[in-house]
């Protein structure tokens, strides 16, 4: 019986140490593939954050240029072929002046070299900016971490500024002062009294006294100046006291554009000249003229001035008398220039009317198509003390007074490019009509900038 078992279940002696080994190799195989497939999981996790903190860098570069760019501008006057290379030199003094980035121009391309972001994690960017076409600069962003790229494309477009100082009836570089009864009052609206002040140099950026009254909303840039209001009656945008600054005064408001002044534009109207030996006392009619530099003319008669009137510098000029003014007169200096040397001083009655009611004759033929101006003389200081009923265009200085009885309405606006103040004191009360103004006036040249086109952000391989 025993032997007839043992036939029929065979000893089989270390089959359970076989079949143990079989599958610890086989576990083993599988912890070493687990373990090697964790680790490319932990390599490719990591990859993926470089090339995510890599793309994160290029975006940040992408914004520090933005914002390199957004203060870089060129003269209007800059030919086509010339753009490039004028912001090139404009973005080079700009961006050492906002960072320690020293850049490189070969009068191609214009390459900001690796600037670091994140010393930590080797974060870093660089950027190239070049000409893709006449009108259009391209910016490459290169983000990088570790060994990892990535490289962003937009395109900007050479524009203007959507806006300008001729959104205000008032623009002025320098504090604004009124005191007396003086009124800014829009002639339509309120809002085209509004008043723009940088005051950069002086906290105290607007001073009302006595019974003036601003009658739209001021914005201030500098962030720590302030408003004085003194006198019961003193206010803005119709209030009084501390409401009316909380209500209608914006302090650290963004800077706005001073449009280039272009006085030379007109310069090849003027024909005929005024010198020391030209008689200005005598009631007179002067066309297309040109006061001579160092003339330093009075004139004290009944004067009629007709198209353009041109003044080179150094020069002070003074109209005592009444003066008609159908026409522009240009002031041919520096608009920089706050010294005061230069002057135009209106003491008497000014009568004005606009380029476009000047006579049909060929020496005003081009004149009638310049509108918008009245006055635009940089760096002259202009002084304001008569009586005058319309203004017919802008008015624009470096240095602007209205005193005594000066008073009635400008088409446009005044600017004033000096950094010191401005005052309007007596009874000064001015109402500015600017409706339906769209265009730059006449004699400003709006300046060039590089405007961001968000339809061509991408990311590139390069």
């Amino acid at each position: 019986m025993a032997a007839v078992k043992s036939l029929l279940y065979p000893r089989r002696s270390g089959s359970v140490l076989l079949i143990s080994i079989i599958f610890l190799l086989i576990c083993s195989a599988l912890a070493i593939s687990t373990g090697a497939l964790c680790n490319t999981n932990v390599q490719i996790a990591e990859n993926h954050r470089k090339a995510n903190h890599a793309r994160g860098c290029a975006e940040s570069g992408l914004e520090i240029v933005r914002l390199w760019i957004s203060n870089t501008s060129i003269s209007g006057k800059t030919p086509n072929q010339q753009r490039f290379s004028e912001w090139a030199t404009s973005f080079q003094s700009v961006v050492p002046a906002m960072s320690n980035v020293t850049l490189i121009y070969d009068g191609n391309s214009l390459t900001i070299p690796s600037t670091t972001l994140d010393s930590a994690q080797g974060g870093s960017f660089s950027a190239v900016i070049t000409q893709a076409d006449a009108d259009t600069v391209q910016v490459d962003v290169i983000g990088v971490c570790g060994p990892i790229m990535r490289t962003l494309r937009v395109n900007y477009g050479f524009g203007t500024r959507a806006h300008s100082v001729f959104d205000f009836g008032v623009a002025s570089k320098g504090a604004l002062s009124l005191s007396g009864n003086v009124e800014l009052e829009g002639a339509n609206v309120s809002i085209e009294s509004n008043a723009y002040i940088e005051s950069c140099d002086s906290l105290l950026a607007l001073s009302i006294i006595g019974n003036s009254h601003i009658g739209g909303d001021v914005k201030i840039v500098n962030p720590l100046a302030y408003v004085d209001l003194q006198g019961g009656q003193a206010g803005i945008g119709g209030e009084t006291g501390q409401a009316a600054v909380d209500n209608h005064v914006t302090f650290g408001a963004p800077p706005t554009e001073f449009p280039e002044p272009d006085p030379s534009s007109f310069e090849p109207y003027v024909a005929n000249v005024v010198d020391a030996n030209t008689d200005t006392s005598a009631d007179a009619t002067f066309e297309n003229v040109r006061i001579l530099a160092g003339t330093n003319p009075t004139f004290s008669g009944h004067v009629t001035l007709k198209g353009v009137v041109f003044i080179e510098t150094p020069n002070v000029v003074t109209f005592t008398g009444t003066s008609d003014v159908i026409g522009v007169i240009i002031g041919n200096g520096d608009h920089t220039d706050n010294s005061g040397t230069n002057r135009i001083v209106f003491e008497g009655n000014v009568g004005s009317a606009p380029v476009t009611e000047l006579p049909e004759e060929e020496q005003f033929a081009e004149i009638r198509s310049k509108t918008g101006t009245f006055v635009v003389a940089p760096g002259f200081d202009l002084s304001f003390g008569g009586n005058f009923t319309t203004l017919s265009g802008a008015i624009a200085g470096n240095g602007i007074q209205f005193y005594g009885n000066a008073g009635g309405t400008i088409d446009g606006s005044i600017i004033n490019y000096s950094g010191e103040e401005m005052t309007l004191s007596g009874n000064s009360d001015l109402y500015f009509n600017r409706s339906g103004t769209t265009n730059v006036p006449a004699g400003f040249v709006s300046n060039i900038v590089l405007q961001y086109d968000p339809s061509s952000y991408s990311e590139v391989r390069l």
